[in-house]
């Protein structure tokens, strides 16, 4: 599906699209980078819940366009008891906004929050993150 064309006759992106343009953007980064989240589970919701707005301290729900929940690999120890998957969270609603309100394609901006969330998991810096996100944005992109 294109998602730069949207038509006013087409329903707003759902979760599954969303998980779908994540997918394709996950499957654009570069391969040491795949081989080291297999174990992260990528979760599509329309928002945050009220829980994580209170920890993270924000006003609105559509202040947070995804989050990391899990222990990055850098304070990741084998001698750790198992707390669950790591999970990342892409949250449709405040994306969608986001995409309504800029100039930047649905997928580019899923694409930033998703490599930004997997920086968090490598605990990587932000300029770090950059670097990440401009290699999967280089490759053609079927789903702008």
């Amino acid at each position: 599906m294109i998602y730069s064309n949207w038509s006013a006759n087409l329903p707003a992106p759902s979760l599954d699209d969303i998980a779908e343009i994540g997918s394709s953007a996950l499957a654009r980064l570069p391969q040491q980078f795949l081989e080291n989240i297999t174990e992260i589970i990528i979760q599509v919701v329309d928002f945050p819940d009220e829980e994580t707005c209170n920890d993270l301290d924000v006003e609105s729900p559509f202040e947070i366009l995804g989050l990391y929940a899990g222990v990055d690999l850098s304070s990741k120890s084998i001698l750790d008891q198992p707390s669950g998957p790591d999970v990342i969270f892409l949250y449709r609603r405040p994306i969608l906004d986001c995409w309504c309100e800029g100039d930047d394609s649905l997928a580019d901006i899923i694409t930033h929050v998703l490599v930004h969330e997997i920086g968090h998991h490598f605990g990587l810096s932000d300029e770090a993150m950059e670097l990440m996100e401009d290699a999967a944005l280089r490759h053609p992109n079927t789903l702008n």
